[in-house]
């Protein structure tokens, strides 16, 4: 009851508020609130009161358009960029050197064999001269040239010439080409003029991918030079072919820790090849990488200087490069953090044979933020894509997630996993035999902007990354006045013999330092806060309307008592609408208490209503005595709303008793 009786006379007190109808609550409103402008309107006259309405119309929607633009910038998340400079003792990044060819020519040989005689045969049919006539496919059956080649293996992937003296209808030319096949196949381009000049007489050579052998559905990748071409199809043949070979005999074949680094310093420390951790590289082989930081603690850098930093010497053996794989020759080496994958083909750098290359080392630091002001990756666990460089424990890079992506993507088209990339549980590396198509099927992914932009749209940056800023400085070395003594010692400590196995063309030095410790960080901070959100409104509030946070809650209140007017309003509609269904039952008075306990105990008593006519004769009065009125019992409802309970009781008393002292005067 208590409960009742609080929210009772709440209801009552908000009925008696700054007014019962909203006309009423506007006029209280702009007469007590602090914003100006709403005064003006009620007090000035009637010229005055038009001109501060549409004043404070036009300044309040003033208002409201800054707000929009304050809180549409904060909701973009925009951020500054700030440079500082530091300077304290820094880890020396982990150096990973490669051997830019991925296997000693020697002892992949083997397997290459027949490859290397199809592409020394179709060298020799591109460069063979013309002196003008139409190029034409080289006949298998009737040339001795061509004897033993596995024509199969250049099915597969075939290389073709493209005669494009008619540029409309370029003419495809096999380069190898069967009895059988000449008779269906060949077709004869026109004699060429003879104005034509030999620009316009050379042929493009192109990579032929099907979907499968013998089909239809092909595409052509052309290359400005033959050059090209050759490597790009050397490429895809050995891979379909390495990708068979079990991961240990790659990495036998491969070039070794013991006969690639020669010597190797760090600061006045001594170090050697077992410094270095092996990992296996599709690109490049065996690599090596120092100070990684997996199984030790990493080195920290005493000095900045060259006397302070890693010293090596390499062989990289030039002299057994595949001669159609690796058309460059050198080291491949790359500065990166400890724990992390480095990626060569995309960072790294050449250091060339035959010189000192000296890289001094600045060091940059990244922090960015993280959501909303950027989507960047603390670990790339929210990275919707596995990470298949995870099987090394390294950490989450990029470039990572975006090889990660291709693969997966290549898995579920192409049924298989290139050999360049590392492979998920269950799938096998593509190859010629088990998956004929797949060399047209890793072209159109790779040329996919579509699943790129998807890769590129699942995969983050990081939040926080070190870069490491190299300049780069090279000489010749050894010098002609001291090669002779330094092959000599070189060559004596590999292979602990008196004559000379080293050369100019295979030895590299590489000098890898801090140029100082001074470090810069760029960091990110967000653009607008939450404090400059508010104080920007509350600037362009003060200066329009001349507000303040109490005026806001002001106008919240009338919102409020409006909403609690329109509460009142349709109860009060309600009761009307219930009192209407009533007064539809009884369309006249309603029977009193006399006549109806008359009806109930007098059968014969019928009620006449007011107005009726009496039909035929009136009938006579029915004896006896007429009831009393019980009508003193009926309670009148109180007129006033705001009184309680309590009062209502007070009143009914003496009502009653005057109905009673009334009663018995009647009698």
């Amino acid at each position: 009851m208590n409960l009742k009786r609080y929210f009772v006379r709440a209801l009552h007190r908000l009925q008696k508020g700054p007014g019962y109808t909203y006309k009423e609550l506007l006029v209280w409103y702009c007469d007590n609130t602090n914003t100006h402008g709403p005064k003006r309107i009620i007090k000035e006259g009637p010229k005055k009161k038009v001109m501060w309405f549409f004043l404070t119309l036009l300044f309040a929607s003033l208002v409201f358009w800054q707000w929009g633009i304050l809180i549409n910038t904060y909701l973009s998340y925009n951020v500054t960029s700030s440079l500082s400079i530091g300077f304290k003792t820094m880890k020396f990044p982990a150096v990973t050197v490669c051997n830019a060819n991925p296997f000693k020519y020697s002892e992949v040989r083997p397997l290459l064999k027949e490859l290397d005689k199809l592409i020394e045969a179709a060298l020799e049919r591109i460069l063979q001269p013309t002196h003008g006539d139409p190029i034409s496919p080289l006949l298998l059956n009737n040339s001795n040239a061509t004897e033993g080649l596995d024509l199969d293996l250049w099915n597969q992937i075939p290389l073709v010439l493209i005669d494009e003296q008619d540029k409309d209808n370029p003419v495809i030319v096999e380069i190898f080409e069967t009895n059988q096949s000449a008779a269906g196949n060949q077709t004869a381009a026109p004699p060429a003029p003879a104005n034509v000049t030999s620009e316009e007489k050379k042929y493009k050579l192109a990579v032929k991918l099907c979907s499968h052998q013998g089909s239809n559905n092909c595409t052509y990748r052309n290359f400005t030079s033959a050059a090209q071409a050759v490597t790009e199809w050397y490429i895809l043949q050995s891979t379909s072919i390495l990708s068979k070979v079990p991961l240990q005999e790659r990495i036998r074949m491969g070039y070794q820790a013991e006969d690639m680094i020669l010597a190797c310093l760090y600061g006045a420390e001594p170090c050697n090849y077992k410094n270095f951790t092996q990992i296996y590289h599709p690109d490049h082989g065996n690599c090596y990488i120092f100070n990684w930081g997996m199984d030790k603690e990493a080195l920290n850098s005493s000095n900045p200087g060259a006397e302070f930093g890693l010293k090596l010497i390499l062989d990289i053996s030039q002299q057994d490069y595949i001669p159609y794989l690796s058309s460059a020759a050198g080291a491949r080496l790359m500065l990166h953090q400890q724990k992390s994958f480095p990626f060569l083909k995309d960072q790294g750098i050449y250091a060339m044979a035959g010189t000192e290359t000296s890289i001094g080392v600045l060091v940059d630091e990244l922090e960015r933020m993280g959501y909303p002001y950027s989507d960047c990756t603390a670990n790339g666990s929210d990275v919707p894509v596995k990470n298949l460089y995870s099987e090394y424990n390294t950490s989450y890079s990029i470039q990572a997630c975006l090889r990660s992506c291709f693969q997966n993507h290549m898995t579920e088209i192409c049924g298989c996993g290139h050999y360049m990339f590392p492979l998920p549980e269950g799938v096998t590396y593509c190859n010629n035999e088990d998956n004929p198509g797949w060399a047209y099927c890793y072209s159109s992914l790779r040329s996919s902007i579509r699943h790129r932009q998807i890769c590129i749209d699942s995969c983050k940056e990081t939040c926080n990354d070190t870069q490491y800023k190299m300049t780069i400085s090279m000489a010749d070395w050894p010098s002609e006045a001291s090669e002779d003594w330094i092959f000599h010692i070189l060559s004596y400590e590999r292979d602990m013999s008196t004559n000379v196995t080293l050369d100019r063309n295979g030895i590299i030095k590489l000098n890898i330092y801090f140029q100082e410790y001074n470090y810069r960080t760029i960091s990110e901070s967000a653009a607008t806060t939450i404090v400059w959100l508010l104080s920007s409104l509350g600037g362009q509030f003060g200066f329009w309307m001349g507000g303040s946070v109490l005026c806001l809650i002001e106008f919240g209140e009338i919102i409020i008592d409006s909403l609690w007017i329109t509460v009142i309003n349709i109860i009060s509609w309600c009761k009307g609408l219930k009192q209407k269904r009533v007064r539809a039952r009884y369309p006249d008075t309603p029977p009193t208490v006399s006549e109806l306990v008359e009806a109930h105990t007098n059968l014969g008593f019928q009620h006449e209503e007011a107005g009726t006519e009496t039909q035929g004769e009136a009938l006579p009065p029915e004896p006896g005595t007429p009831p009393p009125n019980y009508d003193s019992l009926r309670v009148q409802p109180s007129h006033n709303p705001g009184t309680d309970s309590d009062i209502e009781c007070e009143e009914q008393r003496p009502a009653a008793n005057h109905h009673g002292d009334a009663s018995v005067w009647a009698e």
